[in-house]
């Protein structure tokens, strides 16, 4: 944020890529169940309510607590401005995804609200919910990607929040256990996503939008969280279809560590910060406790590895393998999809046919011979083809499979399945630190501003992206799935005809220089399923 001095005003210049009209909405303010709030005009066709509180904050004794109920306010609360992130390291500037320096505090469980300028109590508009990724650890709902305004403009309202990440967000102890209510801790964050959800459920109806027609989608650890959400109980009711972006628990065939495992790792953190007990973690500073943890969303740091989620018998009463299995889930639609080019291992990174074969030896072992007759190369340029489809296949591609698999082994709601294959169309010679653009293709995240309609955010900092008309017409189309299968369940549109994805067919729709529907290599998926997907990671850092 900059403050500029002019003929002795003070302006506020908030970084959002397009001038913002600051006006009060009419007929404001409305009534939620914590109190009035009043929210700002965008402009002509969008309103906004951002930074509303979902829960207490959870600060001091609250800390790796349970989300608490807001206190309700006297007056009226100006939800005109976003609030911090929840605590964590902070971005380099020179990063693809830095859209200026937010503040961060553990005081931070808040979200926000796009409506359309039209929308009031009793509208009955689709709702269409985002959780944000970043490896469970960094994150934040006040990042322009997933800003909701274009979404609002073309006839949903749209909610994101924040939820609690790393240590403050999933620490497992055993004397946290023995605290709670429910005898469980280290799903704190997931917890929270809970209780956003519930807000809505209660409240949204008051913005225009109809607590029946609520779709949660996720990308990455957003996805993640989507797919434990269909799992656990505590979604039961609050959303009628999923979507996942580029992840889920099903990447490790839907399993998830026990309580006992996961209270491990917070003794662990208990002796690193020299602390006798729980209460004694709680007098420390947050920024002692990030310090601890192990992050390498944005260059490896610290020592212990915090795991988003573990099987507390209350948000997750059993495994999600195990709640499917007992055809126990939440059975709704949903929406898996990931993008073209997000996977890497040693097969991706392999410059040539001697290292790719190499690779496909040193992962596959005795069964490298059947990698190489299902993913065949005999030129240089073919083996890197291959290693990044394998790379892709054998870890986001398999993950979203198995999800699916799962859902019509155990469920009756349909599955619709996507690639997104679209590269973004750089600047000649742009440089960002973290990616080389003419290699990084259709990367992990690189779907978001499209099913958004927030590709301005990537110029907002940085000039990067030069935007055609296909690249606006393709986001549209995309949104509008999603406004449509929050509305009905099923994703068809009159411009976008979408298969669902069926065991004895399995096809995708892929979003690209066009729109088609393809194929899914079924043999291949089944090797990666047997195996694992071998030695795989989410994505490169710098391709």
């Amino acid at each position: 944020m900059k403050i500029l001095f002019c003929c002795g005003a003070i302006s506020l210049i908030f970084p959002l890529g397009s001038q913002v009209v600051e006006r009060p909405v009419s007929g404001d303010p409305i009534t939620i169940d914590s109190g009035r709030v009043a929210g700002k005009q965008l402009d002509s066709r969008t309103k906004a309510y951002l930074g509303i509180p979902y829960a207490a904050p959870p600060v001091g004794d609250l800390r790796w607590r349970e989300p608490q109920a807001v206190k309700r306010w006297q007056g009226v609360y100006n939800a005109d401005r976003l609030m911090p992130e929840c605590i964590q390291v902070l971005r380099a500037h020179n990063i693809n995804h830095y859209f200026g320096e937010e503040a961060t505090s553990e005081n931070c469980l808040y979200l926000n609200v796009w409506a359309p300028a039209s929308a009031r109590a009793g509208s009955k508009l689709p709702v269409i919910v985002f959780i944000y990724g970043g490896g469970f650890t960094i994150g934040s709902s006040g990042m322009a990607l997933y800003n909701g305004a274009t979404v609002a403009e073309r006839g949903a309202v749209f909610v994101n929040f924040n939820y609690r990440v790393g240590a403050l967000g999933f620490l497992t102890h055993p004397e946290l256990t023995t605290e709670s209510p429910h005898h469980q801790s280290g799903n704190y964050g997931f917890l929270d996503q809970v209780a956003a959800l519930q807000w809505i459920h209660r409240n949204i109806s008051q913005f225009g939008g109809d607590p029946g027609k609520v779709i949660i989608s996720g990308q990455s650890a957003g996805a993640m969280s989507v797919s434990v959400l269909q799992a656990s109980p505590l979604g039961r009711g609050l959303f009628r279809g999923v979507v996942a972006m580029s992840g889920s628990v099903w990447g490790n065939g839907g399993e998830l560590p026990t309580l006992e495992d996961a209270e491990k790792t917070g003794i662990q953190v208990q002796q690193a910060l020299n602390a006798k007990s729980v209460a004694d973690m709680r007098q420390l500073p947050a920024d002692r406790i990030l310090a601890l943890q192990q992050d390498c969303q944005l260059g490896c740091a610290g020592s212990i590895r915090i795991r988003a989620g573990n099987v507390d018998g209350y948000f997750l009463p059993k495994t999600p393998a195990q709640i499917f299995a007992e055809h126990a889930q939440n059975d709704i639609p949903i929406i898996v999809g990931f993008t073209h080019d997000e996977s890497s291992n040693a097969l991706r990174s392999a410059k040539d046919l001697t290292e790719y074969r190499a690779a496909a030896q040193k992962i596959y072992g005795k069964d490298a011979d059947e990698f190489l007759k299902l993913y065949p190369a005999s030129t240089d340029e073919e083996a890197r083809e291959m290693g990044r489809t394998a790379a892709r296949e054998g870890l986001v591609e398999r993950s979203q499979r198995n999800w699916a698999v799962a859902q019509a082994t155990c469920g009756t709601a349909p599955v619709y399945m996507f690639m997104f294959s679209r590269v973004h169309p750089y600047i000649p010679g742009v440089v960002i630190a973290d990616q080389n653009t003419s290699t990084i293709g259709a990367y992990h995240t690189s779907d978001v501003p499209y099913w958004f309609g927030t590709q301005n955010a990537l110029n907002l900092i940085h000039i990067t992206r030069k935007w055609t008309e296909y690249d606006r017409e393709l986001s549209e189309k995309m949104t509008a799935t999603l406004i449509a299968f929050a509305n009905t369940g099923n994703p068809n549109t009159p411009a976008v005809t979408w298969p669902q994805w069926e065991p004895h067919n399995e096809e995708l729709l892929e979003f690209a220089n066009t729109i088609t529907v393809q194929p899914m290599n079924t043999e291949r998926l089944e090797f990666m399923a047997k195996h694992g997907g071998g030695e795989t990671t989410r994505r490169p850092a710098r391709d």
